[in-house]
């Protein structure tokens, strides 16, 4: 996992997570251009941003250690932490026999079902060819929705040949719709009240008002 400022300052947090399996991975690449555009959208109004990348490549055993003791420990745990604590969530897979990865769904397994209530996220994710791009609605999009996370409306699919897309083929709207849907999350991540989870012990009574002041 890695973490850098893109300004000083109080700061907005996203995380982006990414479930490619090659390094490089057009996973990531979907993931960064993504949150490029999410950045540009919250500096425009305003906000400090802070970027934290979580690569579930290099968390995969941790992952399945997790799911056998019910413990996230190390790197793991502080993956999570920056997941459940962030503004606003990007999460981009590749498309496996027609639905996300396994390390992909393990990873939101081991998530505090109810830690992304509310939480703004940005699904996206990567295929060979366009057929698959009804997985983000059909399998990516349900996972979300039922950890009641607040998922923005635009979604975004890159097939291999997006990428290479001259401007008059129809894979050159995908920096049009990479832009749309990083605005959407900004715009949402942008009205979080604060940045990550309540203090449970905030309202705690201190050891002077249980002694009555004495």
């Amino acid at each position: 996992m890695t973490t850098f400022d893109r300004t000083a300052g109080h700061t907005r947090t996203l995380a982006v997570v990414s479930a490619g399996l090659s390094q490089p991975s057009s996973t990531r690449l979907l993931a960064d251009r993504l949150a490029d555009a999410a950045v540009r959208e919250l500096e425009d109004l305003g906000h400090a941003v802070r970027v934290e990348n979580v690569e579930l490549r290099d968390l995969a055993h941790p992952v399945v250690d997790a799911m056998l003791t019910g413990f996230p420990t190390g790197d793991l745990a502080r993956a999570l932490e920056t997941v459940t604590s962030a503004d606003g969530i990007i999460a981009v897979t590749p498309v496996f026999t027609s639905s996300y990865s396994g390390v992909f769904k393990s990873f939101w397994d081991v998530v505090d079902p109810d830690a992304l209530t509310g939480t703004p996220v940005l699904l996206g994710a990567t295929g060979g060819t366009a057929r698959h791009s009804l997985a983000l609605e059909y399998a990516v999009r349900p996972l979300f929705t039922y950890l009641r996370a607040d998922v923005v409306p635009t979604s975004v699919f890159a097939a291999t040949d997006d990428w290479a897309a001259s401007a008059a083929d129809p894979g050159a709207g995908l920096p049009r719709r990479i832009e749309r849907a990083g605005r959407e999350l900004a715009r949402r991540a942008a009205q979080r009240e604060s940045s990550g989870p309540a203090d449970p012990f905030a309202s705690a009574p201190s050891f002077t008002d249980l002694l009555g002041g004495n």
